[in-house]
């Protein structure tokens, strides 16, 4: 199943819903997706013109593939402006992914700050690309294209503080319009920075998630590459903590990312 198939899925029947070994990071449905999905379930229940404006993702435990999940969505507080949501995905009774959302509208405001600009980077064609490899790279990457730019690849030694590079989906037959469930696979496809630290491999996960969109999002399509930059701000005792970002290849900010993984290595 492609990623807008397993949307579709979500929409039709968010109470039994099974993600296919395909899409497996290790042990576990791969997380970007896993939140995508409890993000579809979520947006169905928030008034239209009220975006996503920031979620808070936990995983809480690994998402089995071929094994049905459920997805639950409770509704906190819906005020004139702000829907406060929770979504949960459940397998076998137990919660494995927890995400609290905030959705608003836009309201008058005289402050208007731009962004900081996208880091300097060589366009995609001029990148290197990181193949789908059987039995080598995670699974879910077939269905991902990544062209690196910046800092090391995992398990490189290279002890950079930053990684980076081009990103979109590539299971998609037609262009269709981004949202921020494509956002939320495309900043998660990245493996953490901290991994290039690594001399051989170990596994590396991510605990907790704050992804905060910037509204209204930029117009792309599936068939656009993304720029995706991270910066370790620390790591120590198996623990690291990232802040990252997503632009259009024009330079407009998507997202900013924040991240605590853990590394087994």
């Amino acid at each position: 199943m492609t990623f807008s198939e397993l949307r579709q899925a979500v929409r039709a029947n968010p109470q039994s819903v099974s993600i296919p070994a395909a899409w497996a990071q290790g042990r576990a449905s791969f997380g970007g997706l896993m939140a995508a999905l409890v993000y579809e379930a979520m947006r169905g229940e928030v008034p239209a013109g009220r975006p996503a404006r920031s979620l808070a993702i936990t995983f809480v435990g690994p998402a089995e593939p071929d094994v049905p999940v459920s997805f639950q969505v409770e509704v906190l507080r819906s005020g004139k402006a702000v829907s406060q949501v929770l979504g949960r995905a459940l397998q076998n009774g137990q919660v494995v992914t927890l995400v609290q959302g905030s959705f608003g509208a836009a309201r008058e405001s005289s402050i208007n700050v731009a962004p900081l600009p996208a880091p300097a980077i060589k366009v995609a064609e001029d990148c290197q690309e990181l193949p789908y490899l059987p039995n080598v790279t995670p699974e879910f990457t077939r269905f991902l294209a990544m062209r690196w730019g910046i800092g090391g690849m995992p398990f490189t030694n290279n002890p950079s503080r930053e990684m980076g590079g081009w990103v979109r989906l590539r299971d998609e037959s037609e262009a269709q319009s981004v949202n921020e469930a494509h956002l939320l696979a495309l900043v998660d496809a990245w493996p953490p920075a901290v991994l290039s630290h690594l001399r051989t491999p170990a596994p590396g996960s991510s605990l907790t998630w704050t992804i905060e969109f910037i509204q209204p999002l930029a117009e792309l399509s599936t068939l656009d590459w993304c720029h995706y930059h991270a910066q370790i701000e620390h790591a120590r005792d198996g623990y690291g903590h990232i802040a990252a970002a997503l632009w259009t290849a024009q330079g407009e900010l998507l997202a900013i990312s924040r991240q605590t993984v853990t590394v087994f290595g």
